[in-house]
């Protein structure tokens, strides 16, 4: 049975992945901001400013975040920075996360982000070192061999 990750690990991916979002973000509002102005004619001084834009944006940005990180642990079980950080999240027989578990996770990593952290912290807290997202969805973020010490 493979070993539960660790705090330190998962704010690794999550630091990494956290740039890769935010990269995503910024070309989402770049191209938002653009299609305000091309398609809807908004002025320069307010594109982006009506409540509309704004609740726009965010629905935007919320979807593209979601799509990001159950595209990925659908794949593989891993986004690139838990790649990186040589993680996986599975189901307890070993399985990529079903779709709706997918989303399960990422609702439940909004909570854990909002409640300040607490939890992903609640790994430290737990026998079987699982975060809020991982008891919620029935999955297990787990730390892969290292390919190097297998030879």
């Amino acid at each position: 049975m493979a070993e539960s990750a660790g705090l330190a690990r998962r704010l690794g991916a999550l630091a990494y992945d956290g740039a890769l979002v935010l990269a995503l973000w910024l070309a989402l509002t770049a191209l938002h901001l653009a299609l305000l102005r091309l398609v809807v004619n908004q002025p320069d001084q307010s594109a982006g400013a009506c409540g509309f834009c704004i609740w726009s944006l965010r629905a935007l940005l919320l979807a593209a975040t979601t799509l990001f990180f159950c595209f990925f642990w659908r794949r593989a079980g891993m986004t690139l920075g838990m790649q990186a950080w040589r993680l996986r999240v599975q189901t307890a027989d070993g399985r990529q996360p079903a779709v709706g578990q997918c989303l399960i996770r990422c609702t439940v990593a909004w909570l854990s982000l909002a409640a300040l952290g607490l939890g992903y912290a609640w790994v430290v807290f737990d026998s079987q070192r699982r975060s809020w997202p991982d008891i919620a969805s029935n999955t297990r973020t787990v730390v892969l061999s290292n390919p190097r010490s297998m030879h």
